[in-house]
Order: structure tokens, then C-alpha cells, then sequence
């Protein structure tokens, strides 16, 4: 089987270019770890109550996670999907052993370049691809880093941390066919490639776009544009309401449980709204060519989408969303939330408690 990415490579690079964290005596690190053990179990009650969700599974405990660890779980994540689907796109035309082990090895290094990058960056995630149902992550030096320059509470920051990322555990927790769901999207994403090896030379250009951008932000190509074919609009699409719903329903928990549990969340979330739309010119390039500004779009859009769902028919109304494939969003009614009520729920009069 042809190997797309040298993994071991890509995990080798991801730890040789990640930022060092923050300063942390060792009694410091102990003392994060089992505070965001605990948070994150608190986080959980809040959120069941608040949403009327309950995970149908029994999970792992979290997983606290250094900036290393976080880039090889998310390696061993994307070779558990990319293997299998490159063996079917390169199942009738092999490369020659060599154009493939050069090939693999400059995407390892490409790939561990972007990943270095975004082990720097990210808070919590929750990761579906390399086990089911998944398992949370969280990034322990980034939200101290992070907590320490906004100067906030720790145990306030740590748990509007915990509040955002248990909700998307939820989400696919609480909810039997999600995970299935979205892989099945990924999946349909490659078939709809219009040739087994042209897509592979795509996704080679992508990422390498990627890792080019994070030396040198300077250039204006559009990763979605190397990767995509018309066939696979349609699916991305569906992907792109199914983030922003996810994205958007975990802002919209943190700001409903926040005022109540966190004392200092205004300010916390002030400052970290800062934080967001803050940048250099080469940081701000950075995060538009390798998707970030659009996570932050989806967090703005999918939170309105919730917020004007729940106020016209309830929580458990807006729960409706998870019954099916069929009760998801389209992407046009994000900005349409009454289109969304009127398809589901059919007329609906004035709701008496929208929480």
C-alpha cells in the first residue's frame, strides 16, 4: 500500500519545531493536571443540566495532554482515516518505491510543521478519529500560557475551558450516530474526488500550501481551493454546518453556564475575545490560510443560530437537531434560523421559557 505520510516523521517534526510551554515548577504541573481532572467533571454536570443532554457511553477520564503528546494523538488520529482511504484512491497504480518514500517523507515534514504549529495554539479538543467514541483532550501548558497572559482566575479560565470542550463531548456522546456521521462525511469528501491520483496529488499541494504558509506567510494561495473538486463542495458544505453547529452550540453552553459558576467570565470573556481578533499581519495570514479565522466565523455564526433556535422553541425544541442527519441545519439556514423552526417543528407559536 502506497504511504501518503511518513507518520513516525510528521510526529518527529511536530515535537522538534512546537514552542516550548510556559514555566512550570513540577508541583505546578501536578497541581494543573488534577485541576483539570476535576473541572472537567464539574464542566459535565453543567452541561448535562443545561442542555438536557446525557452521554449514552462511558468515557475514558481526560486526557491532559503536553503540546508533544497532543500532535502524535492528532498523527495517530489522521493515519487511522488517510491510510485506508489512500489504499483504495492508489489501489490500481502504485508509485515506484522511491517516488514514494520521498514523497512520504517531505508530507511527514510538512504535515509536523502545521501540527507544530497548532500544538502552540490549541486549548482542548475533543479527538474522533482514533478511537470510539473519541476522547478529550486537553492542552496543559497553552491554557496555562494562555490564562496567565490574559490574567485571569486560573480555576475560572480552566473551567470556561472545560465547559466548551465537554460540550462537544457531549455532542457526540450523547448523541449514537454523530461520530459515525461525520467520518461518513469525510469519507464521502474523497470519494466525490474526481481520480484516485490526481486527489493525492491535491492533498500533497495542500499540505504542503499549509507548511509553507507557516514559514513564510506572505503567499495568497487558498488551501480549499488545491483540495477541492465541484463534487466535493456539496459535501463540504454539510460538513461546514455540521462545525459551525458544533462550534456555535459549545459557545452558546459556555455562555449560558458561565455567568452562573464562573465569577470573573465578562472578563474572561472580553480578553479572550481580544486574544482572538489580536495578531501581527504574518499571524493573522497564518490563521486564514490554515482554517483558523474560519473556526473563529463559526463560533460567531453557529452561537447566533442556537441562541435565536432556543429562543423560539426551548432547549429541548432546539435538541431536535440531534435526531437525525435530516434534522441538521443546512448551511443556508444558519443564517436563516425560522427557515431551520419552520422545516422541523412546523409553526410554532410563542414560547413561554426559552431555556
Amino acid at each position: 500500500m502506497a504511504q501518503f505520510v511518513d507518520w513516525d516523521l510528521a510526529v518527529a517534526t511536530a515535537g522538534a519545531l512546537g514552542k516550548s510551554g510556559p514555566r512550570v515548577s513540577y508541583a505546578e504541573a501536578t497541581e494543573v493536571v488534577v485541576d483539570l481532572r476535576r473541572l472537567t467533571d464539574e464542566a459535565a454536570e453543567h452541561v448535562a443540566t443545561h442542555t438536557g443532554l446525557t452521554s449514552q457511553v462511558a468515557h475514558p477520564p481526560v486526557r491532559v495532554v503536553d503540546r508533544r503528546d497532543w500532535a502524535a494523538t492528532n498523527v495517530a488520529g489522521l493515519r487511522e482515516v488517510i491510510t485506508p482511504l489512500v489504499g483504495r484512491l492508489t489501489e490500481h497504480k502504485q508509485p515506484g518505491a522511491l517516488a514514494e518514500a520521498v514523497g512520504s517523507r517531505v508530507t511527514g515534514v510538512q504535515a509536523g510543521t502545521v501540527l507544530a504549529y497548532l500544538s502552540g495554539r490549541v486549548l482542548g479538543q475533543y479527538e474522533v478519529f482514533s478511537a470510539d467514541p473519541g476522547q478529550l483532550l486537553l492542552v496543559a501548558p497553552n491554557i496555562v500560557e494562555v490564562e496567565r497572559k490574559l490574567g485571569a482566575d486560573p480555576r475560572d479560565f480552566r473551567l470556561w475551558v472545560c465547559l466548551h470542550e465537554v460540550t462537544h463531548r457531549t455532542q457526540f456522546t450523547a448523541v449514537p450516530w454523530m461520530r459515525a456521521y461525520f467520518l461518513g462525511e469525510v469519507q464521502a469528501f474523497v470519494d466525490a474526488a474526481q481520480g484516485g491520483e490526481h486527489l493525492l496529488d491535491r492533498l500533497r499541494r495542500g499540505v504542503g500550501t499549509l507548511a509553507d504558509v507557516v514559514r513564510n506567510p506572505q503567499g495568497r494561495a487558498s488551501v480549499l481551493d488545491i483540495v477541492q473538486t465541484p463534487g466535493q463542495r456539496a459535501v463540504l458544505d454539510r460538513l461546514t454546518a455540521l462545525m459551525t453547529l458544533l462550534e456555535g452550540h459549545a459557545e452558546f453552553v459556555m455562555d449560558g453556564v458561565g455567568p452562573q459558576v464562573i465569577p470573573s467570565v465578562e472578563r474572561i470573556r472580553a480578553g479572550f475575545n481580544r486574544r482572538r481578533e489580536a495578531g501581527n499581519p504574518v499571524e493573522k495570514a497564518v490563521r486564514r490560510l490554515i482554517g483558523i479565522d474560519v473556526k473563529m466565523r463559526q463560533y460567531a455564526e453557529g452561537r447566533k443560530f442556537v441562541h435565536a433556535v432556543v429562543e423560539r422553541v426551548g432547549m429541548a425544541g432546539f435538541n431536535r437537531v440531534f435526531e437525525s442527519p435530516l434534522t441538521l441545519p443546512r448551511l443556508s439556514e444558519l443564517s436563516e434560523p425560522d427557515a431551520w423552526v419552520a422545516r422541523v417543528h412546523g409553526p410554532v407559536g410563542p414560547v413561554p421559557d426559552a431555556g
